[in-house]
């Protein structure tokens, strides 16, 4: 497939470029400086492009059979553009008549047993809320839009790691392991994405993966 990557650069988006170049696809990795691309080119080619500009959106994802965002405001960016991003994305996607949108979700809105959400309960850090709250409200942007969806929340930990070819998932609750840890390194996370890419189970709905 040919595919545009919004966010290559980040410790996501990168394994989302390696895992897709691996199995084939045709990446283009879309960024604001194209100079800061350093990903390898076999397969890749990279486009300027403004994920907060529809117009810029359109023109950058235009031909392409899909788009996956994997953006976000880094460590010290504004949480709000997550937000601005979404309704970006819709449209600029929309006007592509690119009808395949796969967005780098949060973890803070899958719900836990009790049927809270983890964003809500005591424990969840308070340094990770304004980020988590901006990807909830994402998240609901993305579920009015009149487009082929599919936002993927990680488990409630997800770090560097191996790509070990093995996850589980879920849809709207948080999914733990025996010991009650939700967790995923980011290539199983990436390969999950990509498993969804070339296999979709689901369109217009969120989903999530853990070990």
């Amino acid at each position: 497939m040919k595919i545009a990557l919004f966010g290559a650069m980040g410790n996501i988006g990168r394994r989302i470029a390696q895992e897709a170049l691996t199995r084939g696809h045709e990446v283009t990795a879309v960024a604001r400086d194209p100079s800061r691309v350093d990903l390898p080119r076999n397969r890749l080619t990279v486009a300027k492009g403004d994920v907060l500009n529809p117009d810029s959106v359109a023109t950058a994802v235009a031909g392409h059979d899909i788009v996956i965002s994997a953006v976000g405001p880094g460590r010290d960016g504004d949480p709000q553009m997550i937000v601005k991003a979404a309704h970006s994305l819709i449209d600029g996607v929309k006007r592509a008549k690119v009808r395949r949108l796969i967005v780098v979700g949060g973890a803070g809105s899958l719900e836990i047993a009790s049927g809270r959400q983890l964003i809500d309960t005591p424990e969840f850090p308070a340094a990770w809320k304004p980020a988590a709250e901006a990807h909830r409200a994402a998240l609901a942007i993305y579920r009015a839009a009149d487009l082929d969806w599919t936002y993927l929340s990680p488990a409630a930990f997800i770090q560097p790691g191996e790509r070990t070819g093995k996850y589980r998932t879920g849809t709207d609750q948080l999914v733990t392991d025996e010991r009650g840890e939700s967790r995923i390194s980011m290539e199983d996370y990436a390969m999950a994405l990509l498993d969804e890419v070339e296999h979709p189970k689901f369109i217009r709905q969120r989903f999530t993966a853990a070990h």
